[in-house]
């Protein structure tokens, strides 16, 4: 774990959440780029589906121009299409072809000929000029073509509009006034505005390229089929309406499926945005504001085709198209008529007609609505601002582990929503969000950690090892204000008579005796990664065990000890050389549970260690100079490492302030080295305190004597031996065996 949350990751992840959403907001092409690639993909992995039976191509295509002839045909050839499409029942026929022009006929050219040399010759029988009229109109194509539409009913035809001044340049007013009369079957029945009309987001067009107005006459209405592909040149969209002249103009699509439905009523409603709604019936089409409907494509081989030839030659089933919307278009390549669509560069025209014409029949809507945009800024947000609260927690590892997963989450449930439900939320920008804000945080955590670990360096170098210092630059939260109870060994070690040491020196070289001294104490400290908790004059207070944990925390304390009281023997050689005086020092430990942490104010605080046990060892410290001893340990110190160091039960004390008795040691040295002697000195020892504590005086005097002896002076047994001699004086009372320990 890292240290706690702090604002400025929440103040990062909340910078990239709002970024991100002004970029959404601005529509960043190069985002959207990337966002609309996503989107292909997303329909590609979602897998071909085929559109519903009522809609059917009839394809222009290479094996219909090879039996019927180069395109464009004759309208008689497209007479007896529409003818055979109705023969076989088609429900609604739709042209994905525009006829603008009229058609020459070279039969019809001979007819009027022969009907103009009548007149010249004066050949008046009105029998023989009726039946040339009527032979004359019946060879005119377009009035054959125009005959067949009315004849076929539901026949629904395709025309363009224009958006760019240069493609009217030579088109006269009059000339577009008679093609907007053409069109006027193609415009919504109801239009309504819920707001007063603003500046719409609607296309505007300039002028329509419409069929003949023969054509257009005896056609059941007529429908634009313009498309508008997106700046990478892909067409994810159909616009449904379009407005021209203050009219709003319905799609080939929509009139389709109109006429499929027995005309339901077309409505179109506005507000000051653009286009609100769009309904069929009761079908509703979910649009933008500019009146685009989101292609549903359901894959590159979805639109059932049949050549418009075997149509011709009726060479399929009588009652193939029976009730069917027929889509007349070009799939030749020669013809042109190709598009770019997410599954295909070269996909037919006529079939994203189709798509949308089954989308709507079948309410497959894709959606991409407000709403789903609101909830792509809350997702930005949500992302952003939950990784600024959980990565701050932990460690770069930890963060990217978390930020993958959510990342790992995120864009599978996004895929299943977009192929379940329909819906279209952004990828790009949550999974933006999720990105910046990691590597936001993770940078400013790097930037900051370089500080503290910069601080904590600086702060604790003089205090411990290198080694130590790299332990807590890895987790600095142990390093926050307050602490925790831990079990720890503590170290106090001090200089006999600095006093009286200090008047005999002058200022200048008992500073650098002192600072001798305590270099070397200190190295000795660092050797164990002990701490250096502080210097309290000619003291030394070191913690083993924190802030780095050291499960043999007792064991170091009493190496240190040992290996000070060794490093003193060899400063005082040196400056007996020099002809200084010399220093003798008492050290005591506890080992126990105490507090540890920063204790202080948050304007300054120190890196210390509270409690008993800490009390107790620096009393043990203390009364080296009551026994006569160098280092002093408790009993709970000596549990830890009995096995390791060869220690001498020195007494059973009752400290000051306390009621529970402590059973103390002289640490004398490691087990593993000491001489039989030895061993047998701490066991007469130890003998004459069972004897002390058991009130059995002569004998623990005649084992004292012995260990006086036996150590040249011993400064504990001259101790009880002093006792001893006391308290035979005293009067007979309950004994316990526990001295007093008035002093701290």
């Amino acid at each position: 774990m890292k240290s706690p949350i702090s604002a400025s990751p929440l103040k990062i992840s909340l910078f990239v959440a709002i970024l991100l959403a002004v970029l959404l907001f601005a529509d960043v092409l190069f985002l959207r780029y990337i966002e609309l690639k996503t989107y292909d993909l997303r329909l590609i992995a979602r897998g071909e589906k085929t559109v519903g039976p009522e809609t059917v191509v009839v394809a222009i295509d290479e094996k219909s121009l090879k039996e019927l002839g180069r395109w464009p045909w004759s309208r008689t050839v497209m007479a007896r299409l529409v003818s055979a499409l109705k023969e076989q029942g088609a429900g609604v026929i739709g042209f994905d072809v525009v006829f603008a022009e009229r058609e020459e006929d070279k039969a019809l050219a001979v007819m009027e000929g022969f009907s103009s040399l009548l007149k010249r010759e004066g050949i008046a029988d009105p029998r023989l000029r009726k039946l040339m009229e009527e032979s004359t109109e019946a060879l005119k194509a377009d009035s054959v073509f125009s005959r067949a539409i009315g004849e076929a009913g539901k026949v629904i035809l395709g025309y363009l509009f224009h958006f760019s001044p240069g493609e009217i340049a030579h088109v006269s007013p009059e000339e577009i006034a008679q093609a907007r009369k053409s069109i006027r079957s193609g415009r919504y029945e109801s239009v309504q505005y819920r707001h007063p009309p603003g500046a719409h987001t609607l296309y505007e067009a300039l002028a329509p390229v419409a069929n003949l107005p023969e054509l257009s006459a005896r056609a059941a209405a007529s429908g634009f089929f313009n498309a508008f592909p997106d700046r990478d040149g892909t067409i994810r969209y159909s616009p449904l309406v379009i407005r021209f002249n203050d009219d709003y103009y319905s799609s080939l699509a929509v009139n389709l499926v109109a006429a499929y439905l027995n005309w339901p009523g077309t409505e179109l409603a506005l507000d000051s945005f653009g286009v609100s709604g769009i309904k069929i019936g009761d079908i509703q089409i979910p649009t933008d504001h500019a009146g685009r409907m989101l292609v549903n494509y359901l894959g590159g081989k979805s639109v059932p085709h049949v050549s418009a030839c075997d149509v011709i030659s009726g060479r399929l089933p009588r009652d193939f198209f029976k009730d069917r919307i027929v889509l007349v278009g070009a799939t030749a390549i020669g013809i042109y008529d190709l598009r770019v669509t997410p599954f295909s560069p070269v996909s037919p025209g006529v079939n994203i007609h189709a798509t949308v014409v089954d989308n709507i029949l079948r309410g497959n809507f894709l959606i991409r609505s407000p709403a789903t945009v609101v909830l792509d800024y809350l997702t930005i947000f949500v992302f952003s601002l939950f990784l600024g609260l959980v990565i701050p927690r932990f460690k770069a590892l930890g963060g990217a582990l978390i930020t993958l997963g959510v990342l790992g989450l995120y864009v599978p449930i996004n895929f299943l929503v977009f192929a379940h439900f329909n819906l279209w939320l952004n990828l790009v920008y949550p999974t933006g969000a999720l990105v910046l804000s990691y590597l936001g945080i993770t940078i400013y955590s790097f930037f900051i950690e370089e500080r503290e670990k910069r601080k904590i360096r600086h702060a604790f170098q003089h205090y411990l090892t290198s080694s130590v210092v790299s332990e807590i630059l890895k987790d600095p939260a142990k390093l926050k204000l307050g602490g925790e109870k831990k079990v720890l060994s503590v170290l106090f070690s001090d200089i006999r008579g600095f006093t009286t040491l200090a008047e005999a020196l002058g200022p200048e070289e008992l500073v650098t005796l002192l600072n001798e001294y305590l270099t070397a104490m200190t190295e000795v400290v660092f050797k164990y990664d002990g701490l250096l908790d502080k210097y309290i004059g000619d003291a030394i207070m070191a913690v083993f065990g924190a802030p780095v944990d050291q499960k043999d925390h007792p064991w170091r304390a009493c190496k240190v000890a040992l290996e000070m009281k060794e490093r003193l023997k060899v400063l005082q050689g040196k400056w007996k050389e020099e002809g200084r005086p010399s220093l003798e020092i008492g050290v005591g430990i506890s080992s126990g549970e105490m507090v540890v942490g920063n204790m202080g104010s948050q304007m300054r605080f120190d890196y210390t260690v509270m409690g008993d046990q800490v009390n107790l060892a620096s009393r043990l410290e203390g009364i080296n100079k009551l026994y006569g001893t160098g280092i002093i340990v408790s009993e709970f110190t000596r549990q830890a490492v009995r096995d390791r160091f060869l220690f001498r039960e020195l007494d059973l004390v009752r400290v000051k302030g306390k009621t529970e008795p402590v059973r103390i040691y002289e640490l004398r040295g490691e087990r593993p080295g000491a001489t039989p002697e030895e061993l047998d000195f701490v066991g007469r020892f130890e003998e004459a305190l069972v004897c002390y504590r058991g009130g059995r005086w002569e004998e623990a005097r005649r084992h004292f004597d012995y260990t006086l002896k036996a150590a040249a002076g011993d400064n504990p047994s001259r101790l009880y031996l002093e006792r001893l001699e006391r308290m035979k004086d005293l009067p007979e009372t309950p004994w316990d065996g526990v001295f007093n320990l008035d002093v701290k």
